[in-house]
């Protein structure tokens, strides 16, 4: 599926390390301000272990895991929505993409120059935030005008539309964020078009310093509690650690370091996973001789919809889908046995597919 996830901040925050760290696609990073003028997009690996664990049974010929999208946007900086440095490019580069990585610098290094004079994570998060909720009111005060022509002209639903449009603009005058607008859900389609900057769902990391990088600072502190009442998660990431660890190309090299720095798994693998879960998405399997592979799929989707991720032909001429659920199988160690135990389903169009879930799908076209 074509999702993917934005990586924000203001420049010099790290956000290209993480980058660096997390995609096939490796950009430059650099301690000048406005370096970057575009953005740079990488296709992540989702990690998944599971995938092993039934290779591990059937002993198949590659293993084939989900993937998610990452775009490193250019670095904000303050008057970004008035078009300082690249700041009207990275605006509309947000607009397409379907959630944030917010990136925030949580370290001291007297070589990489802070672009506001000193590290405040806190006041970073909210320079942010301001530029992009200025240019989300700006969105919301055009379609208001646009609106009160509809009403004028006697479009019915138009008045609803207003006053769903104007309790948006007071938010954003308030310093607010579309997310946390006071607006039922089923009203939110009055502004859907706008692909507001705001209404994005967000995953903040805290980059820090290699001794930060188990147990945060007084930085990420602050991070944390200033985003305490906010539905959102907080990960901290030692960036140039995570940048080494990724360099190394042997696995077992990989560990040692990893278990040196005190961390059980390199926290870009933390970052994957909760940016997988923001996008509201999840896995299934179709497992056999010469592959097992993870797709991707939105929560709720049936098993005709999921399949066509697979291929058109596939939704177009679904008859049916055998399920195995990926603990069965693990339990049982084959298909015949989970067919033994009973635990063999075989499903038809109204079938939710759930996440793990082992499937081969039956069509006719």
């Amino acid at each position: 599926m074509a999702l993917n996830c934005g990586i924000i901040g203001l420049t010099n925050t790290g956000k290209t390390t993480i980058f660096n760290c997390m995609s096939n696609t490796k950009a430059e990073a650099s301690s000048y301000a406005f370096s970057a003028t575009k953005s740079n997009i990488g296709m992540v690996e989702v990690p998944d272990p599971r995938l092993d664990a039934i290779d591990a049974l059937i002993k198949s010929v590659k293993v084939v895991p989900a993937t998610v999208e990452i775009v490193d946007l250019p670095g904000l900086a303050k008057g970004a929505s008035q078009g300082e440095g690249v700041g009207n490019k990275f605006l509309a580069d947000i607009q397409v993409v379907d959630a944030l990585i917010h990136v925030l610098r949580c370290f001291d290094d007297d070589q990489l120059p802070h672009v506001e004079g000193s590290v405040d994570p806190v006041r970073d998060k909210d320079i942010v935030d301001f530029e992009l909720q200025v240019r989300d009111l700006d969105l919301i005060t055009r379609k208001i005008v646009r609106t009160e022509k509809l009403i004028k002209a006697g479009d019915k639903d138009a008045k609803k539309a207003l006053e769903v449009l104007t309790v948006y603009k007071e938010h954003f005058e308030n310093f607010g964020n579309a997310r946390t607008a006071p607006v039922a859900d089923e009203d939110k389609k009055y502004v859907q078009e706008l692909q507001l900057l705001t209404a994005k769902p967000v995953i903040y990391v805290c980059n820090v310093d290699e001794a930060s990088a188990t147990s945060g600072n007084a930085y990420t502190k602050a991070v944390e509690e200033a985003l305490r009442d906010e539905d959102t998660e907080v990960l901290v990431i030692a960036g140039k650690l995570e940048a080494e660890i990724a360099e190394l190309e042997d696995a077992d090299d990989r560990a040692v370091f990893l278990s040196d720095a005190g961390l059980t798994e390199p926290g870009v693998d933390k970052l994957i996973r909760a940016a997988y879960r923001i996008l509201n998405l999840q896995s299934f399997f179709t497992a056999g001789p010469k592959e097992v592979k993870a797709w991707t799929i939105r929560k709720g989707m049936t098993a005709p919809q999921a399949s066509g991720v697979i291929h058109s032909d596939l939704e177009r001429g679904f008859i049916r889908a055998e399920v195995m659920k990926y603990e069965d199988f693990i339990q049982y160690k084959s298909e015949q046995g989970v067919k033994d135990a009973g635990k063999f389903k075989v499903e038809g169009k109204g079938y939710i597919v759930g996440d793990g879930d082992i499937l081969h799908i039956r069509f006719n076209v």
